[in-house]
């Protein structure tokens, strides 16, 4: 015996069942009508359509739509806090330190480094580290300088706008 799933409603015609496609040769016999009688289900030719499998056999819950007098439930509001993104980047940060230290861990054959003549031998995870750091100051310097050029613009402006808005005034 064959169980209804919960929330089954034959009613809707979101949940009937869906009418096979008929063959194009039961089509011209008319053999289609028969076959629908007589719960024989025909399979679709090149030229129709496949017929949607049931739900419960694909193992996929098909969306079931909302009525038009239920409410949809409203969805909760989150605040984003400084403390919230403050234990976000601490703990992204942790991550990074933890696969750095194991990086370094691994990497710990000398290697021969030379620097504008200087000849040294340095783990290879630290000197990885040491120019991951010096890329990481660069990038930072360049950032400072665009920021206090942007910045002096602003000020320069501002400082346009306020000394041409007393002029007019006097």
């Amino acid at each position: 015996m064959t169980q209804t799933p919960r929330g089954f409603d034959p009613n809707d015609s979101y949940d009937a069942p869906t009418t096979q496609y008929p063959r194009a040769a039961d089509r011209a016999s008319g053999s289609a009508e028969e076959g629908a009688n007589t719960g024989i289900q025909s399979g679709p030719d090149l030229g129709s359509p496949a017929p949607a499998a049931p739900a419960a056999a694909t193992g996929i819950e098909t969306p079931r739509p909302e009525t038009p007098g239920t409410p949809a439930p409203a969805p909760e509001a989150r605040q984003v806090t400084r403390a919230g993104m403050v234990w976000a980047a601490v703990a992204c940060a942790l991550v990074v330190l933890i696969l750095l230290i194991a990086f370094i861990l691994q990497n710990q054959e000398y290697v021969q480094v030379k620097f504008f003549g200087l000849t040294g031998s340095v783990p290879l995870g630290i000197a990885l580290f040491i120019a991951a750091v010096g890329g990481g100051v660069l990038v930072a310097i360049a950032g400072a300088a665009r920021i206090i050029q942007l910045r002096l613009a602003a000020h320069r402006q501002r400082a346009g706008r306020q000394s041409g808005a007393g002029a007019r005034t006097r």
